[in-house]
């Protein structure tokens, strides 16, 4: 019975150690997703005029903040 235990104890520890490894490689996709979206929002915003920004009453100023934003509110699974 003993020996069962160990064989348990050990399952779990390798469980949960595939787990934390799964979860690490499922966070770091999800930010190299979001990091692309915020790179491809930011060079589309900014290859925009200053009329086509005013047309759509975004400042330039205003690129980084909604280019994060669109990000950060993107479904990443």
């Amino acid at each position: 019975m003993a020996y069962y235990n160990e064989i348990t104890r050990r399952s779990d520890l390798v469980e949960r150690t595939f787990e934390t490894i799964a979860d690490y490689f499922h966070t770091a996709a999800a930010r190299h997703a979001k990091r692309r979206i915020y790179k491809t929002t930011l060079g589309e915003l900014s290859a925009l005029g200053n009329r086509d920004l005013a047309d759509l009453g975004i400042n330039r100023s205003e690129i980084k903040r909604l280019a994060w934003e669109a990000a950060e509110k993107a479904k990443v699974d």
